[in-house]
Order: structure tokens, then sequence, then C-alpha cells
């Protein structure tokens, strides 16, 4: 399976859940996903933390491809490395929803076959945001597992036509904006 594969090389990291979607073949994974590895740390190989990760990601895969992934990056910079890491494991059923605290406006394209939508998002949780780009609901998930719902958010992924503007993989970079944060808390 493709999810032991990437346990196998670590790029499991933060691990909230990985379990059967209910479905046989289909396997579901929350937590963190790497993106760039750290370096080797010793002699025996174990690797320091990961340089980049998918935040919150949201990962259902099959034997051999991924169909859906989602999640969080804090760079539009990390796009292409983790399109390096990850995109020949994808097929023309996969989505791919991911959020970018630094992209100026939301953009879809295909790679790989894959549906690719990329949503500005300066904070937030990317499994609430997606449920709401999905228009799903608490009650979707009535009396499910947690792998069982990352496969209802896929499916539901079969009637989603988002209206952004399509770009090649080229333009991308060019969308990335300069994010100032604002200070809270008591004055």
């Amino acid at each position: 399976m493709l999810l032991s594969n990437y346990e196998g090389r670590g790029l499991l990291f933060y691990q909230n859940f990985r379990e059967s979607a209910g479905k046989p073949g289909i396997d579901a994974y929350r937590g963190e996903l790497v993106i760039l590895e750290g370096e080797v740390g010793d002699a025996q190989g174990r690797r320091m933390p990961p340089k980049a990760v998918i935040k919150q990601a949201a990962l259902l895969t099959d034997a051999e491809h991924i169909l859906l992934l989602a999640g969080f990056l804090e760079e539009l910079a990390s796009l292409p490395i983790m399109l390096e890491m990850y995109s020949a494991d994808f097929c023309d059923k996969t989505v791919v929803i991911i959020y970018v605290r630094n992209l100026g406006k939301p953009v879809q394209t295909v790679v790989n076959g894959a549906r690719l939508m990329l949503i500005p998002l300066v904070e937030g949780m990317a499994w609430n945001e997606m449920l709401d780009e999905l228009h799903l609901e608490k009650s979707d998930f009535k009396g499910q597992s947690a792998g069982e719902k990352v496969l209802t958010a896929y499916e539901a992924t079969s009637s989603y036509a988002p209206k952004y503007p399509s770009v090649t993989l080229e333009e991308i970079p060019a969308l990335a904006i300069e994010v100032r944060f604002e200070a809270r808390g008591a004055i």
C-alpha cells in the first residue's frame, strides 16, 4: 500500500491517525506530510526533523495512487518541492486542495492528470476550510470513523467545480504575496 511506503520512508510526521477508510484497499491519514526531509543526523541513518511539511494534511490513497491530498503550506515556494515528492503518485482521480499562506488569489491547474486547487489561507484549519469549500456539514459525517470522514470528503470532490481561474504551473510562483501579521492580545 502507498501509505505503508510513505511510512517506511519516514514521510508521515506528527501522525494523528492512519487507518482504513472503510473500503477495501483505501487508506486514510491525517497529520503532517514531509515534503523536504531533514539531514541525516547520525551513523544509524536517523534523520533530523523535516525542513518542510504539509501541515494539517489529509491523505487518501489506494494501493498505487493518491486520491485526495489536502493541507496547508506556509510558503508558495514549497509547492514545487511538494509536487516533486508526490506528483508521481497522482492519477486522473486525484484531487489536491492546498491552502497557502502567501498566495494572492485562488487558482487551479492540472498536474499529472490530478486537479490541483490552491487557495489562500492566512490562518485557520485546512480541514475545516476544505469542508466549507466542499459544502460538507457535520451531519454528513455522523457515525463515521476518522478514515471514513476523509473518504466522504474525497467523494464530495466529484461534484466540486470551483470557478477559480486556471493557470499553468509556470504562472503560480508569480502569485506569491507578502503576508503581514497583526499583533493580537492584551494591550
